[in-house]
């Protein structure tokens, strides 16, 4: 197994396409065909995972914060992350990180802390906007059939809880092949009607040149016609944090107290109680705050996310309770993601979980 089927692997989750434009996720360091003896999965890259790699025999760590943010300019170990850089290319240590492409799938980090929370009905909180295309075909009715199928399996069509989604209208195609042409059907310079089935379907921006490919593999036609068209639908199946019910609605206290234990965290900042119920529950893992009208749209009893400022808190306005529980605190369970990702396809290969401790803030 190879770095590249790894990073393949967890980009059929998170592709990289869906982060954010000041993003630097993907492979990092290393060569992407070199064979992989063990892999380490961490939130954070220090110089203490680096040789928990090299110590434990393991040649790529998959990582959620990427350990070059805003690029290098020199290599000579004045920081950590250039220690860092070197060391793992002095031990031949491959380095991938999976960032907000991770936070904008419903299976990454904010639905994993929905999971531990024990949410149901879990829905996207602020979805993507403009991040999809339509594509429209036309194709001899015969062939129809054939044409469906191959951009449905290349991920076209899906909408929501629905897949093979498509709008199909006959009419007649009109051509005339020049002598240079082969025309699959019609003769050479004579006008040409055929039979035709309009093909529309939906799909995600980051599948078009799959899709492309699928479709023209397939194609009768030696000059397929078709349009790739930007359509500002909103795409509630990614994005940012997540939106979901809990079981048995909770008292405020109780569900805070139930957050702490499972996020292990030794303090909770949050606004004063409302005295009502937790039902609907809204979360972003990591820094979130920008999130609240959108936790405050969703009809949200409690936001929770992280990092928060001081006059950021005075937003809820007593319309919402807000629980800060830390950027790493609701992040830590990513490891647990990756790890899932790769054994699922690969039960048996080696993958370790970091036992290096990389939050670097402490409580008193």
């Amino acid at each position: 197994m190879d770095v590249k089927s790894i990073c393949e692997l967890i980009e059929e989750v998170a592709p990289l396409s869906l982060q954010e434009s000041y993003d630097n996720a993907g492979l990092l360091v290393g060569d992407s065909q070199m064979e992989i003896k063990s892999i380490l999965v961490t939130i954070d890259i220090t110089e203490e995972v680096i040789d928990e790699a090299i110590g434990k025999n393991c040649n790529l760590i998959v990582s959620h914060h990427p350990l070059i943010f805003s690029g290098l300019k020199r290599l000579t170990g004045q920081n950590e992350v250039q220690r860092c850089v070197a060391k793992a290319i002095k031990h031949d240590v491959a380095i991938y990180a999976a960032h907000t492409n991770l936070d904008n799938v419903l299976e990454g980090v904010s639905g994993k802390m929905a999971e531990k929370i024990g949410l149901k009905n879990i829905q996207i909180l602020q979805p993507k906007q403009n991040a999809l295309l339509k594509l429209v075909t036309y194709v001899p009715q015969l062939y129809s059939y054939g044409i469906r199928q191959a951009i449905f399996e290349a991920g076209a069509g899906q909408i929501g809880n629905y897949d093979s989604c498509s709008f199909n209208a006959e009419g007649t195609g009109t051509f005339r092949a020049n002598e240079k042409a082969r025309p699959f059907v019609g003769s050479i310079d004579e006008l040409h009607s055929e039979p035709e089935v309009r093909i529309e379907v939906i799909l995600p921006e980051y599948l078009k040149y799959k899709v492309l490919e699928a479709m023209l593999k397939v194609h009768p036609y030696e000059e397929p016609a078709y349009d790739l068209i930007p359509v500002q639908n909103t795409w509630n199946q990614v994005g940012a944090g997540v939106v979901g019910e809990l079981e048995e609605a909770e008292d405020e206290l109780t569900f805070l107290t139930r957050i702490k234990a499972i996020f292990r965290n030794p303090t909770i900042k949050h606004t004063d109680f409302l005295g009502k119920k937790i039902k609907r529950v809204a979360l972003c893992g990591g820094s979130g705050s920008s999130f609240l009208n959108d936790a405050l749209k969703a009809k949200a009893d409690v936001y929770i996310s992280g990092d928060f400022k001081y006059h950021e808190f005075f937003d809820a306005e007593k319309r919402i309770l807000i629980a800060d529980i830390g950027h790493f605190e609701s992040e830590q369970f990513t490891k647990e993601i990756f790890f899932e990702i790769i054994t699922k396809k690969m039960p048996t290969f080696a993958v370790q979980i970091s036992d290096s401790k990389t939050n670097p803030i402490n409580y008193l």
